[in-house]
């Protein structure tokens, strides 16, 4: 293969770490290949960087790189789905292979950039589109080829992990885990995408699609986000014998799959209980290798340049005749479980009208759609708002009675505000 031409769209944060990897170490892709870094695509030629590469790598005009005959591969760290999405097929259109870490792009147009890929018998690699620099999809694709994949449980945003951190072991609010994670770098000027789940549920339709064979679109994903956790939610939690994290889940039975983004009540005890700060984990459970758990730093530079790297060894193996290309086969279109039919145990927090019966009333609406209590936990009433606090664990409900009997109570009065409302995920 001799030199291959490399092409970077993209000099932020992720893309400075990759160009200074390519330029102080070797990468081992074997003998005789050597990678050559041609030109890097900038929005401001004139902004100043951490990094300044050479002034004649830098370019505004992204046809330098994707009309380049001597450039190989194009590496994607630009972020969001537009241009992004169009640099990427005109990239793999022009024969070239492809290496991203957009989670937006691959989620939303996966398929239909894995035929171009497969057409034009090039690679699209993305294994930094999900868990930083942990290797979930090369773990995938090299070391549970032979499994059936039944489920998926992750921790696959840093952001959200590292507020939930916060909380629970500081005692912070959320409005002020969320300005120490902006300040540490953890949390983008708009972390939108992050609390709301939204970056989780991009990362978990790649892994569905990757894992299970079958296309899930991420509007079909349930989601939920964070801000509505408070640290006395930890409190009750510990109380209870839990913690809460920011849950991706996917679980399958045939093509059927249920698949939903929220945060959850896990067990103490739980390996992915004690996943703290920005770091992520995958669990996925097998029907050969039983349950793996991948763990490991989930976001920045630093990880993400890891798994692109990994992807550009990848392709130059590949192309080089030494290792296979790696498409996601799909056996079709999931048939998405309405989250209605979730069946879980719940946790609910109340704040309470404090009047003779109050109580009574909500326990015979639960019980009305046979809700079973499992526990429950009054504190004293607040004098001035005449209301009391009542933390309610049911045992496994279907979502539409838990739904129906919120509707009911709130008819009776008996509830000022439904505090919190919050799934559990055992073990």
């Amino acid at each position: 293969m001799g030199e291959i031409g490399v092409g970077l769209l993209g000099l932020g944060v992720v893309g400075g770490k990759v160009f200074e990897a390519l330029n102080r170490r070797d990468l081992p892709c074997g003998a005789g290949i050597s990678f050559s870094l041609r030109r890097i695509l900038v929005r401001d030629l004139q902004k100043k960087r951490a990094i300044e590469p050479p002034p004649h790598l830098l370019t505004t005009n992204p046809d330098l790189i994707l009309d380049d005959p001597e450039i190989d591969i194009v590496i994607e760290v630009m972020g969001g789905e537009h241009p992004a999405l169009e640099y990427i097929r005109r990239a793999l259109c022009s024969g070239k292979h492809v290496i991203t870490a957009n989670k937006e792009v691959i989620a939303k147009h996966g398929l239909e950039l894995f035929s171009l890929a497969a057409r034009k018998g090039v690679h699209l690699l993305f294994e930094a589109s999900v868990g930083g620099g942990i290797p979930v999809i090369s773990c995938l694709r090299d070391g549970l080829p032979a499994n059936e994949i039944l489920s998926i449980r992750a921790i696959i945003n840093g952001t959200t992990n590292f507020i939930l951190s916060k909380m629970e072991q500081e005692g912070w609010d959320f409005p002020s885990a969320l300005k120490d994670a902006r300040e540490l770098g953890y949390a983008e000027a708009n972390p939108e995408d992050d609390i709301s789940g939204r970056d989780a549920v991009y990362k978990l339709a790649i892994l569905v699609t990757s894992a299970f064979r079958l296309n899930i679109k991420p509007e079909d994903i349930y989601r939920e986000g964070i801000d509505r956790i408070e640290p006395r939610d930890f409190q009750y939690a510990h109380e209870l014998g839990y913690t809460i994290k920011l849950l991706a889940i996917a679980k399958r039975e045939g093509r059927r799959v249920e698949a939903r983004v929220h945060p959850v009540l896990i067990p103490l005890e739980a390996p992915l209980a004690k996943v703290s700060g920005a770091y992520n984990a995958v669990e996925f459970g097998s029907d050969l290798a039983g349950s793996i758990l991948l763990y490991g730093e989930g976001a920045g530079g630093r990880p993400t340049s890891s798994a692109i790297l990994a992807d550009l060894i990848f392709a130059a193996r590949a192309s080089s005749g030494e290792r296979r290309g790696f498409f996601p086969s799909c056996e079709g279109e999931a048939i998405v479980k309405p989250f209605s039919e979730l069946e879980t145990s719940y946790y609910l927090r109340l704040e309470v009208v404090d009047k003779p019966g109050a109580l009574a009333q909500i326990t015979g609406a639960l019980g009305r759609n046979e809700i079973s209590i499992a526990s429950l936990i009054q504190r004293e009433r607040d004098r001035e708002s005449s209301t009391a606090e009542v933390v309610i664990m049911t045992y496994r409900a279907r979502e539409s009675a838990v739904q129906k009997a919120l509707e009911e109570i709130d008819q009776t009065g008996a509830v000022r505000r439904l505090c919190n409302l919050i799934r559990v995920e055992e073990g």
